[in-house]
């Protein structure tokens, strides 16, 4: 069973692993319910029991995916989901290009963020969401008023602590202003470093946790990625197209070496080290199959001494990786 740490100043113990849930909706290749259920319990099992969703992976499929796979369990489930993607023609929206060739259109009006509430709680057949995010921040809406929304929902009992995604330094203090903010969520990994400038410092000084999605660089850091499927969502990373995988393959070949020196895998070993970057960091793995969760939460065991986590940040030094990033 993994170690808890406390998920902000104030909040509440959560395993210092999570799980992330987007993988079960076929982005990664495909996915079956039944191995999906079975997949979030093992990770319930294990301890890693921040449960991660969305209203967009799937359509709202992945919230009722989480749901069933909770039901009887939710004692156990930190339940953790996100608001603001819209798929609904019908719903208005902001659009905010993502760089990886398509846009995303994105509603945070106080209206949208009730009802988007109502329909998440609905899917996760759940009376309060532990941990509810803006997925983005709708550029075209104050955050304090989607924030401001958002609070309403903790005072009605609908939403235990408040979360943003993807958010900046800036966006976070004044979202803070309005309501205490107990975790933000951001890329961040050997792969994706970014979040070390600015945002990560601003965490610490507000007593913010960092959720950190993509852990394993979207796969890339487990060392299994060759080649792409035509159907696989990574095909929109500029990471991972042209000859950037290739490159990329090649300078992270020492890291590589490093995990088979330790005797570990790479994917054990960059969990590893991002759960050393301190007690505020909570990465949320995603797996389609349970043996895997076992292996990464195997991670929160190994012990890095100072030298090899400085061998270790040389070698992945930020800026590494080839190619632009989400948003």
């Amino acid at each position: 069973m993994i170690e808890k740490r406390k998920l902000g100043t104030n909040g509440p113990d959560v395993g210092s692993l999570g799980y992330g849930a987007m993988v079960l909706e076929g982005y990664y290749g495909g996915s079956d319910d039944e191995q999906a259920v079975g997949t979030i319990h093992r990770a319930l099992d294990v301890g890693m029991n921040m449960i991660d969703t969305a209203d967009a992976y799937g359509n709202g499929h992945n919230e009722i995916l989480v749901g069933r796979a909770i039901a009887g369990r939710r004692q156990q489930a930190f339940v953790a989901t996100k608001f603001g993607i819209v798929f609904d023609e019908r719903e208005t929206g902001t659009e905010l290009p993502t760089g990886w060739g398509f846009s995303l259109k994105i509603n945070g009006r106080p209206s949208y963020v009730r009802k988007a509430l109502d329909s998440s709680l609905k899917r996760l057949a759940v009376d309060v969401i532990d941990l509810w995010y803006a997925h983005f921040v709708d550029p075209a809406t104050p955050i304090e008023e989607t924030v401001g929304a958002m609070a309403e929902a903790v005072r009605a009992g609908k939403v235990r602590s408040l979360g943003l995604s993807n958010a900046s330094a800036e966006q976070v203090r004044r979202a803070h202003g309005v309501h205490p903010i107990a975790a933000v969520q951001f890329e961040y990994s050997l792969w994706r470093r970014e979040a070390e400038a600015e945002l990560l410092p601003t965490l610490r000084e507000l007593g913010i946790a960092l959720v950190g999605w993509s852990p394993l660089g979207s796969g890339f850091l487990a060392d299994t990625v060759t080649s792409l499927d035509p159907g696989d969502f990574r095909q929109n990373n500029p990471r991972f197209s042209g000859q950037n995988l290739a490159s990329n393959r090649d300078r992270f070949r020492p890291f590589i070496r490093v995990a088979k020196e330790l005797g570990v895998t790479p994917a054990q070993l960059a969990l590893a080290w991002l759960l050393h970057q301190g007690q505020d960091i909570f990465p949320i793995p995603g797996t389609r199959r349970a043996e895997r969760v076992e292996e990464n939460a195997k991670a929160a065991d190994i012990h890095l001494t100072p030298e090899l986590l400085k061998r270790i940040n040389e070698l992945a030094r930020p800026g590494l990786a080839e190619g632009a990033t989400l948003v």
